[in-house]
């Protein structure tokens, strides 16, 4: 978990790619140094780590990603909940934020990290067939069921907690790097507010409420 503009894991990348930049404007010419240069603020750009305004409701469940709404539909989730949910499908392209952020205050009660293909993260089919790493949150009696999945380009998924890991709402707690899919599972007493094609921010839109 990092507070830091850019996070940690885009360190490396940047400084090599920096340092080709320099190397290459001041041996070759500046205009070298155009393309690497670009590449290099690119890579900034997608490691980036903003703040985030989060409502403070506990009633509300917040979008654990920055995307695009691809699907809302009711399932069985047999991981975590055990039981029937709706299930809310995020893509996020290489220009969304990547940090995942938790939609919920609660413990983390369950983690599985799954092998699996990278077919492109906006197919149907990824959720089941792709490498992911599921988490599951207990916030009172309610369970959630919060799944990073990596897609053709993502290759590498990261997380910054761990089973017994107490996470705030809106809490960074890893990413999916160059391109993917974040799903979140919660109960039928959910009334989910958002629908596909709906543009959601990670921590801050509200996706859906508890009934009472």
């Amino acid at each position: 978990m990092t507070n830091s503009p850019i996070v940690k894991e885009g360190h490396t990348y940047i400084l090599i790619l920096a340092v080709i930049t320099i190397i290459l404007g001041v041996t070759l010419s500046p205009y070298w140094s155009i393309v690497p240069g670009t590449i290099t603020a690119f890579v900034m750009f997608f490691f980036r780590n903003p703040r985030r305004n989060v409502p403070e409701d506990p009633s509300l469940i917040l979008s654990p990603a920055d995307g695009t709404v691809m699907s809302v539909s009711e399932v069985f989730e047999d991981q975590f909940l055990n039981a029937p949910g709706v299930k809310v499908s995020i893509f996020l392209s290489v220009f969304d934020v990547h940090v995942n952020r938790s939609p919920v205050e609660g413990d983390i009660k369950f983690q599985q990290y799954t092998c699996g293909r990278f077919k492109p993260a906006f197919k149907a089919s990824a959720g089941f067939e792709n490498e992911r790493h599921a988490i599951g949150l207990e916030c009172g009696d309610m369970k959630i069921l919060v799944t990073q999945i990596a897609g053709l380009i993502a290759r590498r998924i990261v997380s910054w907690v761990t089973v017994g890991s107490l996470l705030e709402r809106g809490q960074r707690y890893g990413m999916i790097k160059f391109g993917s899919c974040t799903e979140v599972v919660v109960p039928l007493n959910v009334d989910i507010v958002v629908k596909k094609g709906d543009r959601v921010v990670g921590g801050e839109t509200i996706i859906g409420r508890v009934r009472n």
